[in-house]
């Protein structure tokens, strides 16, 4: 079967300094992976590596057998979707009109959002407990409220793989575990404690997955199957969680 996303070689600057050489892994359906590494060691420039926003150093990333570089924005966003560290501060609309935008890729020359658009706007919002906040302005919400919106838009935007940087971010720590239980159930694979939360069925466990940003290790062991730990410009580790996160490891 054909990974659902791959990263051959790549190695990432940022200005003179080498974030990665020669990182390799693939993503298939169904998994979960997490990314660590301290701060600034290039976490975040890698998934917007993933997500084609940025032009590697070297090496390239293929969306199943295609070459990231050769395909369009619009057809990247079907299939990928990325939560950014502050993803909706400066948008001056309201809390359904920016969850809509998850909708865009779907539009296909449309110029107004449909039914289905809106429903699944409005459920998305729904499943991250915002939905009473639809008609609110972006500027009046808090910073919570402002991820779970970010989170809401991605869900409605309905991508096969779910590029995450620090999602938990803002949230209070109640809600945390819910956020995760509800991102992570589209995925599978290891179980999570049940919450009044549950993700829209937007896809199986088998037809999507995630890799996500954190720098909770203990969250990272609880929820995903690989890891990739950035340790420094020429090292990078990809493994199971078992094999990479051990005292010894973490300890580079």
């Amino acid at each position: 079967m054909t990974p659902l996303l791959t990263a051959n070689s790549l190695s990432l600057r940022a200005g003179s300094r080498t974030l990665c050489c020669d990182l390799s892994f693939s993503i298939n359906t169904g998994e979960r992976w997490g990314l660590l590494g301290k701060n600034g060691a290039g976490k975040t420039s890698l998934l917007h590596t993933l997500a084609g926003l940025r032009t590697p150093a070297a090496g390239d990333v293929l969306l199943g057998d295609q070459n990231l570089s050769t395909l369009s924005s619009a057809h990247i966003a079907l299939h990928i979707g990325l939560l950014l560290q502050e993803s909706v501060d400066a948008l001056p609309s309201t809390v359904i009109e920016t969850a809509l935008l998850g909708r865009h890729p779907h539009a296909r020359g449309r110029l107004f959002d449909n039914s289905e658009d809106l429903g699944l706007a409005y459920e998305s919002l729904r499943q991250l407990g915002i939905e009473s906040l639809a008609s609110r302005a972006v500027t009046s919400l808090s910073g919570g409220e402002r991820q779970r919106l970010a989170l809401a838009m991605l869900l409605a935007q309905q991508p096969r793989l779910l590029l995450l940087d620090e999602p938990s971010n803002h949230l209070d720590l109640g809600f945390q575990t819910q956020l995760i239980t509800l991102l992570l159930s589209q995925v599978g694979g290891k179980s999570e404690a049940t919450t009044e939360l549950s993700a829209p069925n937007h896809h199986t466990p088998k037809e999507a997955a995630v890799i996500m940003a954190t720098h909770d290790i203990n969250l990272a062991a609880r929820v995903c199957d690989n890891i990739v730990l950035m340790v420094s410009d020429v090292e990078t580790l990809v493994g199971s969680a078992e094999e990479i996160l051990t005292e010894e490891t973490l300890g580079r």
